[in-house]
């Protein structure tokens, strides 16, 4: 299968933000979408979109250079759907999961692309309730895309947690820092990118999967981190929501600056650091039950690193490029949250799914979780 790769700006961003809909007398999700998104003018190429389930909306910036302006884009678009959702009763949460409501019971839309979702998944595709953020990171060769694709999966620790925030589901608490990752890579071609030499392999991966029925078109290959053809990007796919710009922001300063890295490096000796597939899995696992309290296994594997520890020296490594990107604010604020607390910290000192509710509601949209 040919799979054209549409190079964009090396490492442009842009953000796709998944938000939970809440009656906000009852605290459940709520099936608005259908109605926020009419009375949002939003639709499938507009910023403010529908997804699988029908408690739920994306909303997606425009393609810009730094992330300061990718996240502005998407908060301007969350004006219109705060305002619109108030009018309906309803509230904005961006978290992996909802603290309490049960999945099963959520109504999805129709169209040939779900109902294949739903036939092929059966009891796991009904308990997609869960929502994500997802940035994209332009890759200017097609032959830089399978790479930054690797270099990226490989930090997925911390990717992952600086955006965990679904410790909770269907009002229990899991022991996971990230209760959607667990779900979300149930599904068939979903989880960690196959290692792959170049474009070539990733066609021919793409005509196996097209001839065994599992995908129709290469976007169905839903891998945490995966190359967009379409859009020229690397999308990473690892993050739980978040319910502040400010997380928003870091988590795409940190995909920007950890691509552009890659990038860099190739540039000057055709490397990039990797883990074995195997290692990057455990620590995908450990990053999702532990989140900021994991242990990560880096290629200097002599010991495990506390994830806090080696987040602190990747971002170090990582100010000059945040300079050159103009994203260093962002990316700081990573620090911020490893010693302060990521949302599903802040949610479990609640004690309380329903309080931890009330938390969400009340950060989502906000500058920052830590700002009163």
């Amino acid at each position: 299968m040919r799979v054209d790769f549409a190079p964009s700006e090396q490492s442009s961003v842009g953000i796709e933000w998944e938000l939970a809909l809440v009656d906000l007398a009852s605290g459940e999700l709520t099936p608005a979408a259908p109605r926020l998104i009419e009375a949002c003018q939003g639709g499938e190429d507009a910023p403010i979109r529908k997804e699988y389930l029908q408690e739920m909306v994306e909303i997606v910036s425009g393609v810009h250079a730094r992330v300061g302006d990718a996240v502005a884009d998407i908060a301007a678009s969350l004006a219109i759907a705060r305002r619109e959702a108030s009018a309906l009763g309803v509230g904005l949460v961006g978290a992996g999961t909802h603290p309490f409501s049960r999945a099963s019971a959520q109504p999805r839309f129709s169209g040939e692309r779900y109902d294949v979702v739903a036939e092929r998944n059966a009891w796991w595709g009904r308990q997609m309730a869960i929502c994500g953020t997802h940035v994209h990171v332009g890759v200017d060769h097609r032959d830089k895309a399978l790479p930054i694709t690797s270099a990226l999966a490989r930090f997925y620790p911390y990717l992952l947690a600086v955006t965990c925030s679904s410790p909770y589901w269907e009002g229990e608490d899991t022991g996971y820092a990230s209760q959607r990752t667990m779900l979300f890579q149930q599904l068939p071609t979903n989880g960690l990118p196959w290692p792959m030499s170049d474009w070539a392999e990733f066609e021919e991966y793409a005509e196996d999967l097209a001839r065994s029925g599992m995908i129709t078109v290469p976007g169905e290959i839903r891998w945490d981190v995966r190359p967009s053809p379409r859009f020229g990007t690397v999308e990473n796919r690892t993050g739980d929501s978040v319910p502040s710009l400010a997380e928003l922001g870091c988590v795409a300063a940190l995909t920007q600056c950890l691509a552009e890295h890659a990038s860099r490096s190739l540039a000057a000796d055709a490397t990039y650091e990797s883990l074995p597939p195997w290692l990057v899995r455990e620590n995908k696992w450990r990053a999702a039950r532990y989140g900021m309290d994991a242990e990560v296994i880096t290629p200097r594997r002599q010991r495990p690193v506390p994830l806090r520890e080696g987040l602190a020296q990747w971002l170090e490594r990582l100010e000059p490029v945040a300079r050159d990107l103009g994203c260093e604010a962002e990316l700081r604020f990573a620090a911020e949250l490893a010693e302060r607390g990521a949302s599903y910290e802040r949610q479990r000192t609640t004690g309380d799914p329903r309080a931890a509710l009330e938390l969400l509601l009340a950060e989502t949209g906000r500058q920052s979780p830590f700002a009163r």
